[in-house]
């Protein structure tokens, strides 16, 4: 919500060139005023222009970023091209922490609030992810998504990692390191 790219050059840097073609996109979140949907449709775009229109592609999403791919993929046809999703600290079933944010003013938060028309549409409807190899990594003292379970997909792998911040699960080396082999797996 209130980070750029930036927030994945850890792990680029911990990938090094191993991993190429990279898309690392900047989405205009406006601090948590763009819906989720108008952000997976961007996400869509830049895919898209960077990949074309049949280039299967594996995705990363954290946090709010996780729940924009996941939207894309269930609900913009992304499910047809992607074939792996990996998902870090992304409010999957919500979180407290966006339950006091008015839609009207803070559409993309309030779009994470548990039991959001989002979210329950999301949940609603797993046939699109269920041929996607789905692993979701979270923080079980996680102060953004709380708790931090609900930071994990409702199909795939779930790991816990030893970290006890949101930011720490892109910047500690305890989270990089499985980060980067669960990207670098075949």
């Amino acid at each position: 919500m209130l980070d750029s790219s930036r927030v994945f050059d850890r792990l680029r840097q911990h990938l090094g060139q191993q991993l190429r073609p990279l898309l690392v996109p900047d989405l205009p979140l406006r601090c948590g005023m763009t819906p989720i949907a108008e952000s997976a449709a961007l996400l869509g775009d830049q895919i898209e222009a960077s990949f074309g229109a049949d280039q299967a592609v594996d995705l990363c999403g954290f946090s709010m970023g996780g729940v924009i791919a996941r939207t894309w993929i269930q609900l913009r046809g992304g499910h047809r091209r992607t074939r792996r999703f990996i998902s870090v600290a992304s409010p999957h079933h919500g979180t407290l922490t966006a339950n006091p944010w008015p839609r009207r003013l803070m559409a993309g938060i309030a779009d994470l609030k548990q039991g959001s028309a989002l979210l329950r549409q999301l949940n609603g409807d797993l046939s699109s992810l269920n041929a996607i190899d789905c692993c979701s990594f979270y923080s079980g003292i996680d102060l953004v998504v709380i708790p931090g379970w609900r930071a994990v997909l409702p199909v795939g792998e779930q790991r816990m990692l030893p970290v006890w911040t949101h930011p720490q699960l892109l910047r500690d080396r305890l989270s990089i390191e499985p980060l980067a082999a669960e990207l670098m797996r075949p």
